[in-house]
Parts: C-alpha cells; structure tokens; sequence
C-alpha cells in the first residue's frame, strides 16, 4: 500500500530524479521556459517553487539551502540576482504549464513549463496610458458632435453665419457682373 506517498517517481530510482529535477530546474531558471511533459513539469512545479519563494531573502543560509538543491552557481547567481528581484511581490504561483499536445513518437503529453514573470503574451505589460478606445453603439460620433455644437454659446453660432453670408453675396454678385460683361 502507498498511503500518504504523494511523491510521482517519474519511473526512476530516487537519486536519478533528484539529479533530472535540479538539471530541470536550472534549465528553468536559465532559459525562463523549457519543452516537457506533463507529469515532469508537475513535478518539477513542487520543486522549484519553493526554491523561489527561498531566493526572495537573500541571505547566506538561503543561497546555500538553494544550492543544495540546484548544485548550479550560474543558476543560483540567475536565481537570486535577477529572478527573485522580479517576483518578490508575488505570493506564489511562480511558474505556468502551457498544454502543447502529444509527442509524435510515444504520444506523451507534452508541455511548456515557464516562469510566470518572464512571459510579454500573458504578462499584461501593456502600458496604462494607452487603452484602446472601443465603439460599441453605432452614431456615437454623430451624438457627440450634435453635443458639442448645442454646447457651443449660441451668439458665436449666430454671429459665424452671418460673416460668411456677406462675403458669399459678394462673390455672388460678382460672379454675375463677369457673366453678363460688365
């Protein structure tokens, strides 16, 4: 019986899977998202982020329990320096599994395993200032210029056409002055 075993064994001796999650995590934590399968990324879930939740005190005990763990001083350096600075007000929830599909030759469940922090698609680094300004009502501009104008004061609006009236007449008559050759 297995009560209380939660742990996936990933079809390996102990030792083989302790050294494939530390290779897995240090490629993670290099390359910011690596092409696995389902059941390694889970795995690979309960064991990287709690490494990172260590790297946001950057203390020497943490570094060295990361360490033990990482056995990599490029990805502990990565870890600590870039990582932790970018997610350390987040509460958890480090890292994204993204479904790809099958595996052509075993037809394994395959997936993309990321940090959360480093994806531009899904991170919603869009600036604050630039909203799209959506039109869900047809004639919204027609309603809007009609505004403005009763907006307006209403001796601009009455002085305006009379200005243009003149100097229409003018031309007017003038233009019938050149016809008739005078």
């Amino acid at each position: 019986m297995r009560h209380g075993k939660k742990v996936n064994h990933l079809g390996r001796q102990a030792s083989h899977r302790h050294a494939m999650m530390a290779n897995m995590a240090s490629s993670l934590i290099m390359h910011k998202r690596i092409n696995t399968t389902v059941a390694k990324a889970k795995a690979l879930r309960q064991y990287v982020e709690p490494l990172i939740t260590k790297a946001k005190d950057d203390s020497t005990h943490s570094r060295r329990v990361v360490f033990s763990y990482l056995q990599d001083k490029n990805a502990i350096t990565e870890l600590f320096r870039d990582i932790a600075v970018k997610v350390a007000d987040r509460p958890g929830g480090y890292t994204r599994i993204l479904k790809v599909g099958n595996r052509l030759g075993d037809n394994a469940e395959m997936c993309l395993i990321e940090l959360v922090d480093y994806n531009e698609t899904f991170g919603g680094t869009k600036e604050a200032g630039k909203k799209a300004k959506s039109t869900r009502r047809r004639g919204g501009k027609k309603k809007a210029t009609a505004e403005k104008a009763e907006a307006a004061p209403a001796t601009e609006a009455t002085e305006t056409p009379v200005a243009e009236a003149k100097p229409k007449k003018k031309a007017a008559a003038k233009k019938k002055k050149e016809d008739k050759g005078e």
